[in-house]
């Protein structure tokens, strides 16, 4: 490997593809040619004497050379915008940008954390990247984020997680099922009725079956979607019973009733996530800071 042919461009015009999983999609997202995007994943490659992407159907994906280039490049891109910002700010004071990633539902969360942040650090450029919780784990491992927002956090030893809010997990229903007028339900009396879910790998899901699995109940209905708005829409038109966190169903306007069963809400928490290793720890401090002074659980 002669890394003297190695520039900032050829890592970021990989790291696209890697995430957009197909070249013409990169191509539009950097203003480039199709061709001058695969003549650079080309360059690469040789520059590596490693094959770094296959084709999968309609998708390139990266091989294991790939995965480790990608950890490798998005750190690499990291830290050059790290030590620009630092420059930056030695010059002009306090500024920057603050880069955070969240799982889709604390999307319903986020924007009072914004503000209250805003008006204090006016000149730092807040940027979110909202995704499912296998995307955001990945950026949190990819390194590619200041500050994560995440109800399970990541357990390994870098991370450092703080809970601000919480995050309980409430049962609906149509408003006209016979289960609305009910209260201090037995759940065995919901096990036949069709369960409306999130994909597995989310946060709710993984809640949702720990506390099947606790209870020694299997669910004989399942119908599996993978956005919780299209759940809430989908058990307001009347498809089926579903798991979802409050906040998803109290910023909701379709009609959904909140049942009373005994053990829910089920608890859970929002956590602040950073990463230990971070090079912009005062910043993601100052946003930790203002979440949990002005931040309180409203349940």
């Amino acid at each position: 490997m002669d890394i003297r042919h190695l520039n900032f461009r050829l890592l970021e015009v990989f790291t696209q593809v890697v995430e957009q999983q197909s070249i013409s999609d990169a191509a539009r997202q950097l203003y480039l040619t199709q061709p001058t995007v695969s003549s650079q994943i080309r360059r690469l490659e040789e520059v590596f004497d490693s094959k770094l992407l296959l084709q999968q159907g309609r998708r390139m994906v990266p091989t294991a050379a790939g995965q480790e280039l990608y950890k490798a490049a998005g750190d690499s891109i990291r830290r050059l915008r790290d030590c620009g910002e630092k420059l930056s700010a030695i010059k002009g004071g306090i500024a920057g940008q603050l880069n955070i990633a969240l799982v889709n539902t604390a999307q319903y969360v986020l924007p009072q954390l914004v503000a209250q942040f805003n008006r204090h650090y006016p000149d730092i450029q807040v940027e979110l990247s909202i995704g499912n919780r296998e995307s955001t784990l990945q950026r949190y491992f990819s390194n590619k984020d200041d500050i994560y927002l995440f109800s399970h956090p990541p357990t390994d030893q870098n991370a450092e997680a703080y809970a601000f809010m919480q995050n309980q997990l409430v049962l609906i229903a149509p408003p006209t099922h016979w289960a609305a007028e009910h209260a201090n339900l037995e759940f065995h009396a919901l096990q036949n009725e069709r369960f409306l879910i999130r994909e597995s790998g989310s946060a709710t899901r993984m809640v949702f079956d720990t506390w099947l699995a606790g209870q020694g109940i299997q669910l004989n209905h399942r119908t599996q979607i993978e956005s919780n708005e299209a759940i809430r829409l989908s058990v307001a038109s009347g498809s089926g019973l579903a798991v979802l966190s409050q906040h998803i169903v109290e910023h909701g306007s379709d009609p959904v009733s909140t049942l009373n069963v005994k053990g829910f809400p089920l608890p859970g928490q929002w956590y602040i996530v950073s990463r230990r290793d971070s090079m912009r720890q005062q910043v993601i401090d100052h946003f930790r800071d203002i979440a949990l002074a002005n931040v309180t659980s409203p349940h």
